[in-house]
């Protein structure tokens, strides 16, 4: 048995979700044991629910409003487009609607209360994923591939910590067992929901932002899955962002360790936490590319080929904004760096990168473009209001984080050399850095519009030395 995770590019449009079900029709009969899929929401999408679920609490009840006809256009254009009139399209058009009709008494119950807790956060958020599976297997069942679309909140137990739940292993074992085997035995593929789960009580959770990867190997290691595939828009793991060097290679073998060390960084094709529940197994797993199924992608296994190139990684990340909150003297502590962390965690922003100055008395963090309001709104609860002692807070919008991860056996203070070497070259503002504890990783915050110069240069000079290793 073979398991399929399909992400939000993947399923993006309708264009992009017939390619996933000609993929899923070819290989269906080839997977011995049958074929599990998992689908992300359609891109975008998660997004415009948070955003919805903010402007609620917040009272922006128009805003609301554009946000569920886009998202109502935005499903409703696949149904139009592979589905029409027939059965399978009517259905769906009625648990679209039946949907957003949820999420619109949702919204209005946020709004009343004029306050968003991560639960109500995280009910919200799932609405991509409860969408994008019944589509997705309305779409299978019309090409006549025999698909059931299955909500992982009955599958997958986790504990309450909304944003980031943590499974349950043995609960989610027994419930993955008793409900997907038999499916299978059927001749149906199960397209099940990524990125939520509920706890045992059936509250519904999230397991963190790109959280699909993970479910997807949650359920392979609970059903002993052969392998577990993550079709992305890129083929597998690369060198850097082929859409800022079209030259960039893919790391055709990666080790357990090799892999989630890339992701942790923010390698955008593999969720951190994917690796962990395929370790114990021994499972291996496969980044392959769904506009271009032909090409053999990433694999990442216990033991590699001997034989396979090594080679460094850049990894970056654009549509980001920096903020610093710090002190006008020398009263800042690490007490009040805990602060802004803990309050913005709860809140449910994501702080991909931050870096502390004890010399300029302040905090530095990056968080997503989509975020920046909110996170702002939040700090300037805590720290704000102009009373005496409070905090200073400055935004830098437009930044990007480039990190550069070297295999193993590198020379860190080397590879840190060439990086800033390059980005001074190049006169490249620096604007944070943090240095990975394995010693043979740099990030570094730099503005957006000159990420793309900065990784093509240094892709090209850590290309030169391992030409002439």
């Amino acid at each position: 048995m073979i398991v399929f995770k399909f992400g939000g590019t993947s399923v993006g449009n309708p264009q992009s979700i017939g390619a996933v079900a000609e993929i899923i029709a070819r290989h269906r009969s080839g997977a011995d044991g049958g074929l599990v899929v998992v689908v992300s929401a359609m891109a975008g999408v998660t997004n415009g629910l948070i955003a919805a679920a903010r402007a609620a609490a917040a009272g922006r009840s128009a805003e609301c409003r554009d946000i569920k006809a886009t998202l109502l256009r935005q499903h409703l254009d696949v149904v139009d487009e592979l589905l029409g009139d027939c059965p399978e399209g009517l259905e769906a058009c009625g648990q679209i609607e039946d949907a957003l009709h949820e999420l619109e008494r949702l919204l209005r119950s946020i709004a009343v209360l004029g306050e968003l807790t991560r639960r109500g956060l995280d009910v919200v958020a799932a609405f991509g994923e409860r969408m994008s599976s019944g589509l997705l297997a309305a779409v299978l069942c019309r090409r006549g591939v025999r698909a059931q679309a299955l909500s992982a909140t009955g599958l997958i137990v986790t504990d309450a910590r909304f944003g980031e739940a943590a499974p349950q292993a043995a609960l989610t074992r027994e419930r993955l067992r008793q409900a997907v085997p038999p499916l299978l035995g059927r001749g149906i593929v199960p397209v099940i929901t990524g990125y939520i789960a509920a706890t045992a009580e059936g509250v519904t959770t999230t397991l963190g932002r790109g959280g699909s990867d993970y479910t997807a190997a949650i359920i392979g290691a609970a059903l002993a899955a052969a392998e577990v595939w993550i079709w992305t828009d890129v083929d597998g793991i690369l060198t850097a962002d082929p859409n800022l060097v079209p030259g960039a290679r893919t790391l055709s073998e990666l080790t357990y360790a090799e892999a989630a060390e890339l992701a942790y960084f923010g390698a955008d094709v593999l969720h951190p936490k994917a690796i962990r529940p395929l370790v114990a197994d021994g499972i291996p797993l496969r980044i392959l590319n769904t506009f271009n199924p032909a090409h053999p992608g990433t694999r990442i296994a216990p033991r590699p080929a001997p034989e396979r190139e090594v080679l460094p990684a850049l990894i970056s990340t654009e549509g980001l904004a920096m903020i610093a909150v710090g002190t006008p003297d020398d009263s800042w502590t690490l007490q009040l760096a805990a602060r802004a962390l803990q309050h913005l965690s709860e809140a449910g922003v994501d702080v991909p990168m931050f870096s502390q100055s004890f010399s300029e008395h302040r905090l530095n963090l990056v968080v997503r473009g989509p975020d920046q309001a909110h996170a702002l709104d939040v700090l300037e609860r805590v720290f704000g209001g102009g009373a005496a002692g409070a905090c200073v807070i400055g935004v830098r919008g437009e930044v990007a984080t480039l990190s550069v991860v070297g295999p193993p056996g590198t020379d860190g203070t080397a590879l840190t050399a060439k990086a800033f070497g390059a980005l001074g070259r190049r006169g490249t503002p620096v604007l944070a850095v943090a240095q990975g504890t394995t010693g043979r990783s740099v990030s570094i915050c730099v503005p957006e519009g000159q990420l793309a110069t900065a990784v093509r240069d240094l892709h090209q000079e850590l290309a030169v030395e391992v030409a002439h290793a």
